[in-house]
């Protein structure tokens, strides 16, 4: 339950920080699964994240070795060959960004879940 409840707190405060950089006309579409809950960012919104503070602010919190990075195969973001991310949240979200078509997804995940990880970010462009 409480899970549930910082999830959907958490979830709402950055939907409407991304809104608010984005526009009014933009919403994140909610994602929940048994484990994690999460939003899917349109274009706009994804270069909204990239460009304002969320990203700072969530890895003040959150460190990077509990942050979870899914790169497209033809990401220019260093990868080790255990699949550990050398990049930033913020260099995950704009390299995405940088594409026309490019968006995000991000997971708050359930304590004990995902290897450990408290936050996916994925990344989705053509």
């Amino acid at each position: 339950m409480r899970f549930a409840v910082l999830s959907a707190t958490i979830c709402a405060a950055v939907a409407a920080a991304i809104s608010f950089g984005a526009g009014s006309a933009a919403a994140a579409d909610p994602i929940t699964q048994p484990d994690r809950v999460g939003l899917h960012l349109n274009h706009s919104e994804t270069e909204a994240l990239g460009d304002g503070p969320v990203p700072a602010l969530i890895t003040m919190v959150v460190p990077l070795s509990r942050i979870g990075a899914g790169l497209k195969g033809d990401s220019e973001i260093y990868h080790d060959e255990n699949g550990g991310v050398h990049a930033s949240l913020r260099q995950v979200i704009t390299e995405a960004a940088s594409h026309p078509d490019g968006t995000v997804a991000l997971y708050l995940n359930a304590p004990g879940t995902h290897s450990g990880r408290l936050l996916d970010i994925y990344q989705n462009w053509n």
